[in-house]
């Protein structure tokens, strides 16, 4: 067997050279030693690594039992991970539509909790953001008291709506670390609601009267009605007592929170409240919940960016060795600013609004029952009814129903479906506008033939046509203030 070769020891100028090769070689690749945000983010797993999901269920406001899931980091080490209690937009029911975006974040190293939004106190016509925030905040108690969760690290995330619950939570309990919102609002809900659905028509190539009708005439009719929750909520005050560290997110593609003007009002909050731990952050090329869009914002394809939460995660993680400062990107253009809603005049009170509506509705489906009664007890009709009273009958109940349906229809799906467009107005608003003026026509035809007629008609008739021409009478102004009769 041969003897080993002995190595000669490596003396202290030996190892500088070394080390000092390593350092230039360092220097000339940018990207050797140098992580990128992503890969700093503690915790971080691979794409198609997946989160373990664990189904929960916990106590909010009013002792509703809510359900929902933890998301655990995938192959986690065992330390405490930060917590992330998700809050979803508006609408009741399950949180499915945040699964993506939990699984996101916790495959970069943050425990995720998302829960199915109340059904008892949460409607279209009637929600609490105080009630809201404290179910969160029970969220938020629930993911402290997990084994894998770090309890001083555990914050909330708002989407639109839900930001104006998480702000309003963070200033009820310490409890709540930090902040992150996506398509934050700092507009009272109507206002921000009606600047939307003008965005939504306009992007549709409509133009005209039912921009006013539904931006303006509907809003505050809802709101005056009850009908339009929270519609008067006003965020600033909230914001001006948020004191933990807040990331705020706009899209540049957002068309539903107002960004140009919701980012400067948070910010000048927030600088009232003291606070100098914020980040408000612009995304290019999303839309109003950080998704991507394949129609300039105005889709709602359930699609995140490949990198999506990797810039958010680094941010959360940071924060257990230093407090972010100040940091502002400029805010995302809107087209157009939104306006302040003004309240109702006294003509377009609900109660003359309930009354209108009554005798339009008296007056002309009344005459077609009544009409339909003769037939079915088989009595003549008299030779000196107007025939244009049914015309005026059967246009002015389609126009009513048509036209308020319509607007409700446009309202309850935030504009997003007008249906085809012909002549800058959706075919159907173009048909109600139609059988409107079909309905003046109709009724001043039948007014002139009842005043030549009158002599030769039986009493029930003229009280039939008396009635039919008084809803006639108030239809004009009614159409008008609802833009019926309008370009």
């Amino acid at each position: 067997m041969g003897t080993a070769r002995t190595r000669p020891p490596r003396t202290a100028a030996t190892a500088l050279l070394t080390a000092a090769l390593l350092a230039a070689l360092l220097a000339l690749c940018p990207g050797a030693g140098r992580a990128s945000a992503a890969d700093r983010t503690a915790g971080a797993q691979p794409a198609d690594a997946q989160p373990v999901a664990t189904r929960v269920e916990f106590t909010g406001a009013g002792g509703t039992v809510l359900h929902g899931q933890i998301l655990t980091p995938p192959a986690a080490t065992g330390a405490p991970t930060p917590g992330l209690v998700m809050v979803a937009g508006a609408g009741p029911g399950p949180a499915s539509g945040l699964r993506a975006a939990a699984e996101a974040y916790a495959r970069r190293g943050i425990t995720t909790l998302i829960y199915d939004k109340r059904t008892d106190g949460y409607s279209t016509t009637h929600r609490d953001y105080g009630q809201l925030a404290d179910d969160a905040l029970a969220a938020v108690r629930l993911l402290r008291s997990r084994p894998e969760v770090q309890p001083a690290q555990v914050g909330l995330w708002g989407l639109s709506e839900g930001a104006w619950v998480v702000s309003l939570a963070a200033t009820r309990s310490t409890d709540v670390a930090y902040l992150v919102t996506a398509g934050a609002a700092g507009l009272p809900p109507a206002r921000q609601q009606a600047w939307a659905y003008g965005g939504y028509l306009r992007h549709a190539g409509i133009s005209g009267s039912l921009l006013t009708a539904l931006q303006d005439t509907s809003v505050r009719q809802l709101t005056a009605a009850g009908l339009f929750a929270e519609a008067d909520y006003d965020p600033v005050p909230v914001w001006e007592r948020v004191h933990q560290p807040v990331l705020a997110e706009w899209g540049t593609l957002d068309r539903e929170a107002a960004p140009e003007e919701s980012a400067p009002i948070i910010r000048q909050a927030l600088d009232r409240a003291g606070n100098t731990h914020y980040t408000l952050r612009t995304i290019p090329g999303v839309r109003h919940n950080l998704h991507l869009t394949h129609d300039g914002g105005y889709d709602r394809i359930d699609q995140l960016p490949t990198d999506y939460a990797d810039y958010e995660a680094a941010w959360i993680h940071r924060l257990a060795t230093a407090l972010p400062p100040v940091s502002v990107d400029p805010a995302p253009h809107q087209d157009g600013v939104s306006r302040p809603l003004a309240p109702l005049a006294w003509y377009e009170s609900g109660g003359l609004q309930a009354l209108a509506l009554a005798v339009c509705l008296a007056g002309f489906l009344g005459y077609a029952l009544t009409g339909a009664v003769r037939r079915i007890r088989r009595r003549p009709r008299p030779a000196a009814l107007p025939r244009a009273a049914r015309w005026a009958s059967a246009a002015g109940t389609a126009a009513v129903l048509g036209g308020l349906g319509y607007l409700l229809f446009l309202a309850a799906t935030a504009a997003m479906s007008p249906g085809p467009v012909l002549f800058g107005r959706p075919v159907v608003w173009l048909a109600v506008q139609l059988l409107a003026l079909l309905t003046v026509a109709a009724v001043g035809t039948a007014a002139v033939t009842t005043v030549r007629r009158r002599a030769a008609l039986p009493v029930a008739d003229r009280a039939r046509l008396g009635a039919l021409l008084l809803a006639g009478a108030v239809f004009v102004p009614w159409a008008v203030g609802w833009g019926l009769l309008l370009p």
